[in-house]
């Protein structure tokens, strides 16, 4: 997976235009800023769309990587408590006893985080659909790793259209961050009939107020802003990259499924093993 590229720095002077000396010709003093201003906004625009793409491709993989790998990793810590409870049984050596009882202590519920299982366990055990992770039964399909094209697509279009830094006015800001909070939810969800029904309504929409002409000082305002805004989001796009998550789907970008698949393969041996070594320690080898 590819680091959303930052927009280059952002420059406050462009090239000095070549004009006849006819004064009416001459640009005026704020246009070039303004110009520096709009660029600006377009380039950080496009950079908040790669980190929110990003967010939400590392996001959906962490949901499938739960759905698919927690039980079988709940498993495991599971197996290992009862491993070192019939070795310390067997033992009672005060070393075995020790070890025993911190491997059950690590798969003891906490109080205060039930929610934390919410969609794994209940009050009698697994949900039907964790246990059957663990008997390669079949389950409810998992969601996807990342929105179609076609989702992506729609969102990158309306993000670029709807995006409230391209307006002043602060009522229209208002209505433009409200449409994409909606933009958003619907693309962390992949659901590409809503957006496009967001697109048609955004089209059929009031049509945004020009850009009136700003002060020289609020442009200026305005470039530092647009200049933290992108070292912020430079910021965000770091932390998900140095992330556990990003990191696994650097591993196999073109087939996340697949990589998951080669981890529960691979977990669910270690479970047969430990499964096998208790066995043997009770007796029943």
């Amino acid at each position: 997976m590819r680091r959303p590229r930052a927009p280059g720095r952002i420059h406050t002077a462009y090239p000095v235009r070549v004009t006849t000396p006819d004064a009416e010709q001459s640009p005026r003093p704020e246009e070039r800023l303004e110009q520096a201003v709009r660029a600006a906004e377009q380039a950080l625009i496009e950079y908040e769309i790669a980190v929110e793409t990003f967010r939400v491709e590392v996001e959906n993989f962490s949901r499938l990587h739960e759905q698919r790998l927690g039980p079988l990793y709940a498993r495991i810590e599971v197996l290992d408590a009862e491993i070192a409870e019939a070795r310390a049984a067997r033992t009672g050596d005060p070393e075995d006893i020790r070890h025993a009882e911190e491997a059950r202590a690590r798969v003891m519920p906490i109080p205060g985080v039930e929610e934390l299982l919410h969609g794994w366990m209940d009050g009698h055990g697994l949900f039907p659909e964790a246990a059957a992770m663990l008997t390669e039964q079949a389950v409810r399909p998992p969601e996807r790793v990342r929105p179609s094209e076609e989702a992506r697509r729609l969102y990158r279009e309306l993000a670029r259209k709807a995006h409230p830094d391209l307006v002043q006015e602060e009522e229209e800001r208002k209505r433009r961050e409200e449409f994409l909070s909606r933009v958003n939810a619907a693309y962390a969800r992949g659901d590409e009939t809503l957006l496009k029904e967001l697109a048609e309504e955004w089209a059929a929409g009031p049509v945004p107020p020009e850009r009136r002409p700003s002060p020289a000082e609020e442009l200026y305002a305005r470039l530092e802003w647009l200049a933290q805004r992108k070292e912020l989001l430079t910021l965000v796009a770091r932390e998900l990259e140095e992330g556990a998550i990003a990191g696994m789907l650097r591993l196999a970008p073109d087939d996340p499924d697949g990589l998951l698949e080669e981890i529960a393969a691979r977990l669910r041996s270690d479970i047969a093993q430990r499964e096998a070594e208790l066995a043997a320690l009770l007796g029943q080898g």
